[in-house]
């Protein structure tokens, strides 16, 4: 009784707990799946099927791994595009009742191996039976390669689903016989007209007025076309780490040092020595690798591959003169000849004949190794009876697509640079020797054109590099900008700090800042919720430093009024300048409207509907349009064109002479129209979709 007396005591505690306990619970749920201001568990959505955020970055992750380079950022925007298409194009999939079997997802394997010889039968087509006893001889004996296979099968299936698709689609565009001649006629019939034009032009912008309002108006009624995501207007300075005047003549003077002998401490020793220059070192080698930011490289170089301003001193050195110093690529440099050898690099044109089975650039090669074989010796036989052909027969002839273009030739060739026949040929032989040597490409019909001399460098190159108390000043300089930013003009500061405001627009996925280069840090700092209009924030780039300034944040929604002014204020001035023109193109006539407006008579001959230019003036569709519409010798009212407005006259009008048939304009049409269908297909889904992206949250 009394322990039960002391549970009723404490019940309404212990229910407290149990409360609080499935509260917090509660609460944690709801801050995990994005409630109260926390991240989403998801990416997005569309159509309201969620996109997982832990399979998104798996898969971002897989990718990075795979395509080696790209930036996570990349790798994100280019799994979210694959995912929504991937969503869209399911529902259609489930919508058709497209189904795929096992057979048609090996057509799609097919598609990608059907070069591999294991799995071609003896037409050299891809074999299914083949690759099914491929997969399970791997099932067997590598089932850790094979379970990779499998999970990648959905893949495939769609892959199959989305050609099926397509091809339904692709059938459902049909084009008629009217349709053909139709087409015929916008190409081919001819109209020639008189014209009264006053371009919009002869009136000055700043004589029409277009206000922000109606720049909205005008957007809002054509709202699909100026529809635009979330972006960023920001001001920021580049304070650059760049070494001064008196950093580069400090590190002139350090290199300027090497070539003459000094004296340094020997800890060993304990006593000073005496290190020769550069043009004295009896170890060149150790010279260049304690004193150089670039190794040393013992390669005999071409006169070509000398830095080019300064190659023909360079190059005429006798062994142990030293050139310099001189600046190159960022670089002090010093250089010393160390030896001279003829023939280093080669110069040589070749002829490659591929056949089926080797390493051939083209897979579509179909001959034997034995026709290769006879083919070249048949080149070889045509080059040594007319050596100044042998451009022209590698031209007509080679495999190699890389030098095709130039009849063959390969200037410069070091050793080892070719596969070793090849290598082999070109420096054994002397100029003017032609050879068939056989590699795993093909067979190469070779002409050796010509043989270089080398010569052997060691260069002690020194990084151009700001001072610390230069790196010191520019990180005072941007730190000064990023404290008084908040409060005094922008600008102000930065002409103070010696530099110039530059200005940038992003979006919420991009990681690109232009003129700074890829910078997401920036981008993911505009977009954060806790940044405002105004605020200013450093960065440390590898240039040295970037100071922003969120200057605008412009939601979903209509284009920002500054993009607008320079895309929709065009459009509207000119429909008011078209207003001012007509009340001075007064008159029934052309010729009184002429008279009237300052402009003369002028004539378009031999216009096309399907190419509506008219001469100096340009594309004028409407005008074009119209002229086609009246009867010989009828005047149009006025015509707002592209360009200005227009008053027109019919001369004549040339019909095209009837076809037999129109087969080759429907055929050309449905050509076009199919062919576009893949990419028409995705764009038009994601317009009707719902689409929500919170993609940004998560790189």
């Amino acid at each position: 009784m009394a322990v039960l007396s002391k549970i009723r005591q404490r019940s309404i505690l212990m229910i407290g707990v149990i409360g609080f306990c499935l509260l917090a619970f509660i609460v944690g749920d709801i801050i995990n799946s994005g409630g109260f201001g926390g991240v989403s568990r998801h990416v997005g959505s569309v159509n309201g099927e969620d996109i997982p955020a832990q399979d998104f970055l798996n898969k971002v992750s897989n990718f990075t791994k795979m395509q080696q380079g790209v930036s996570a950022t990349t790798a994100a925007n280019q799994i979210w595009e694959q995912e929504v298409e991937s969503i869209l194009l399911e529902e259609r999939y489930e919508k058709a009742g497209i189904r795929v079997g096992r057979e048609h997802v090996l057509s799609i394997f097919g598609m990608q191996l059907g070069n591999d010889p294991r799995f071609q039968n003896a037409l050299g087509k891809f074999d299914k039976k083949k690759f099914n006893d491929f997969l399970a001889n791997m099932k067997a004996t590598n089932p850790a390669q094979y379970e990779m296979i499998e999970r990648d099968m959905p893949q495939y299936e769609a892959a199959a689903k989305r050609q099926i698709y397509n091809s339904m689609l692709k059938a459902g565009f049909i084009v008629t016989e009217a349709e053909g001649k139709a087409k015929y006629k916008d190409e081919n019939d001819k109209i020639t007209f008189d014209y009264v034009y006053v371009p919009f032009s002869t009136i000055n912008d700043d004589q029409v007025k277009v206000s922000d309002q109606e720049l909205i108006d005008y957007m809002k009624k054509n709202e699909k076309k100026y529809k635009a995501e979330a972006s960023r207007e920001l001001d920021f300075v580049l304070i650059e780490n760049k070494p001064s005047a008196a950093d580069e003549e400090e590190m002139r003077k350090n290199i300027n040092s090497y070539l003459a002998p000094r004296v340094e401490y020997n800890n060993e020793t304990k006593a000073n020595d005496t290190i020769p220059g550069f043009a004295q070192a009896a170890n060149v080698e150790e010279f260049v690798n304690k004193n150089s930011d670039i190794k040393y490289d013992t390669t005999y170089v071409a006169k070509k591959d000398l830095p080019v301003e300064h190659a023909e001193a360079i190059y005429n050195l006798a062994p142990g003169q030293v050139y310099g110093p001189y600046v190159d690529n960022g670089y002090y440099k010093l250089t010393r000849v160390t030896g001279r050898k003829a023939g280093a690099t080669v110069n040589a044109r070749h002829i490659l004949i591929a056949y089926k089975g080797g390493k051939a650039p083209n897979p579509a090669i179909t001959r034997t190794k034995e026709e290769a074989k006879a083919k070249a010796d048949g080149l070889l036989a045509q080059a040594m009876a007319n050596p100044n052909n042998f451009a022209e027969l590698a031209r007509t002839n080679t495999d190699d697509p890389g030098s095709a273009n130039n009849g063959g030739e390969y200037q410069n060739i070091v050793p080892n640079q070719m596969v070793k026949p090849f290598n082999d040929f070109v420096f054994n032989n002397p100029v003017g020797k032609m050879g068939v040597v056989e590699t795993d490409f093909g067979y190469h019909v070779i002409y050796v054109t010509g043989k270089n001399d080398g010569i052997r460098v060691a260069t002690v190159a020194q990084k151009i590099g700001a001072s610390e108390a230069t790196e010191d000043e520019a990180f005072r300089k941007a730190t000064n900008i990023e404290m008084e930013g908040p409060n005094k003009p922008f600008e102000d500061l930065a002409k103070t700090a010696g530099v110039t405001v530059q200005k940038a627009k992003v979006g919420a996925n991009d990681e690109n800042v232009q003129g700074v280069g890829m910078q997401r840090e920036i981008v993911r700092w505009t977009f954060s919720k806790d940044t405002e209009e105004g605020d200013v924030k450093k960065f440390d780039v590898p240039q040295g430093h970037v100071v922003v300034k969120l200057k605008t944040k412009n939601e979903k929604g209509l284009i920002p009024i500054e993009d607008a002014k320079i895309t929709v204020a065009p459009i509207i001035r000119n429909q008011k300048k078209a207003e001012m023109i007509r009340k001075k193109m007064t008159g029934s006539t052309l010729e009184a409207v002429a008279q009237k407006s300052g402009s003369s008579v002028a004539t378009a001959t031999d216009v096309t509907f399907a190419a509506p230019m008219i001469p100096n003036v340009g594309a004028e569709p409407k005008v074009v349009g119209k002229a086609f519409g009246l009867a010989a010798g009828k005047t149009s009212p006025l015509i707002d064109g592209n360009g200005g407005v227009f008053m027109i006259r019919t001369k004549a009008k040339t019909d095209a002479p009837a076809l037999p048939n129109y087969a080759t304009y429907t055929q050309r049409m449905r050509s076009e129209a199919r062919g576009g269908v893949p990419s028409r297909i995705v764009m038009a889904l994601k317009e009707k979709a719902d689409i929500e992206d919170n993609r940004s949250e998560f790189n």
